[in-house]
């Protein structure tokens, strides 16, 4: 098993930890489990500059820093005119060599400041960006970032398209992946057909060191550079095993709502009020459900041909916090963390692979409960909306209520 998140942020990005190192970084996968972490940021000359000096070359358009193999990503924000509005799009460009990626950031800065942010702001259009990353290097690929997001992203409500192909007019065929992002998975994407043709792909889109890992994609082998782009490319399910996701309803557009006023819409509800917020009359923040049901072309169940499987997981400091009733980042949770991890073996490992009577035998009896009702999807989810994430129960088998799930 081979597991990857390939869209992260280093310190050089707004609203980042300061960790977000090479050394923090790999830490923090050695623990959870991850094989192989996308840079994230490369376009930033101060974090290009930290690659170049400490990372070794590995197989074929990776690279090798204590024991953690990386991939050169970056995500760029694209901040275009479309049919007489602005657009603002995020997308996630991937590239094989270090002297690539300085080509791309020199070029990329004559389109917009690339030294302000880690995740630069670049006057140029999703589609132009796509042409250049392959004229930069033919082997370099661009995959749209969380494409549902009501901010910045493909299909979102605020700035986004209804077809690939109306935001990538001349360069759509040369797309063959798109990101979910946390607010959906994949079975809210099968509902589009338009998708059956790409590789739907997991990321965590990390600001912190412990935040890695919340989505991955899990690979039946070692993969190089190349090995990597063809298997998404021809959406190879052999060897892309499946994705690791958030509950959807825990993301923090999941709902329409209107954050301020603390209100929550499932679509149907928002709809009735044309999209309003009861309380202040406001328009709310619609959300990815809301946008999968106008786009969707399927109902709810189907599935298309060679779909990648998926499983729904929770990250286990938060399986620790709700076990213990502490928040995740209190000294209780971080040092639960690292006494399991220390007894039973990686995150990844302990949310999916590890027999329960393992897990029993050396987890507190509560904690344990907690790891095989989340497996079970014995969970409860209060839906995100408008930015704030969505609140989590998570019911022991004996305890369950009969229609507790969402799912």
């Amino acid at each position: 098993m081979f597991i990857a998140d390939l869209h992260i942020h280093s310190k050089y990005s707004r609203a980042t930890s300061r960790d977000m190192d090479l050394e923090h970084l790999a830490q923090s996968a050695r623990q959870k489990g991850i094989n192989l972490l996308g840079t994230g940021d490369f376009t930033h000359p101060l974090w290009l500059a930290e690659l170049k000096q400490k990372l070794q070359p590995a197989e074929p358009g990776l690279f090798l820093y204590a024991g953690l193999r990386f991939i050169l990503t970056a995500e760029i924000c694209n901040i275009f005119e479309s049919r007489g509005s602005i657009k603002r799009i995020h997308n996630l460009v991937f590239l094989p060599a270090l002297e690539s990626a300085d080509r791309l950031a020199r070029k990329l800065g004559s389109y917009g400041s690339v030294t302000v942010d880690g995740r630069p702001m670049l006057q140029l259009s999703a589609d132009d960006l796509a042409g250049i990353v392959r004229d930069i290097d033919p082997d370099g690929f661009l995959v749209p970032a969380h494409i549902w997001t009501p901010h910045f992203s493909l299909f979102g409500s605020n700035s986004g398209f209804d077809r690939l192909a109306d935001c990538f007019p001349k360069r759509h065929g040369e797309i063959f992946a798109v990101e979910t992002g946390l607010s959906s998975d994949p079975e809210m994407n099968w509902r589009l057909s338009a998708l059956d043709g790409l590789a739907l792909v997991s990321n965590s889109d990390a600001h912190s060191p412990a935040k890695i890992g919340r989505e991955v994609n899990v690979f039946s082998q070692p993969l190089d550079y190349h090995q990597l782009r063809q298997v998404l490319a021809e959406k190879d399910d052999r060897r892309f095993l499946y994705t690791v996701e958030y509950f959807p309803e825990e993301g923090k557009y999941h709902y329409d709502g209107h954050r301020l006023c603390k209100t929550a819409l499932a679509p149907e509800a928002s709809r009735r009020l044309n999209n309003l917020c009861p309380v202040c009359g406001r328009k709310v923040t619609v959300g990815v459900l809301h946008r999968v049901l106008d786009l969707a072309d399927r109902p709810e169940g189907g599935r298309p041909e060679r779909a990648i499987p998926f499983r729904r997981m929770i990250p286990l400091d938060q399986i620790i916090a709700f076990a213990l009733g502490k928040t995740v980042d209190s000294p209780a949770v971080r040092d639960s963390y690292q006494k399991i991890i220390r007894s039973l073996g990686t995150e990844f490992e302990i949310l999916l692979t590890i027999p329960e009577a393992d897990i029993r035998a050396q987890a507190e009896p509560r904690l344990a409960d907690a790891v095989i009702s989340v497996r079970a999807g014995r969970v409860k989810v209060e839906p995100g909306y408008d930015g704030e994430f969505g609140r989590i129960e998570i019911f022991p088998e004996a305890a369950a209520p009969q229609q507790s799930t969402l799912f």
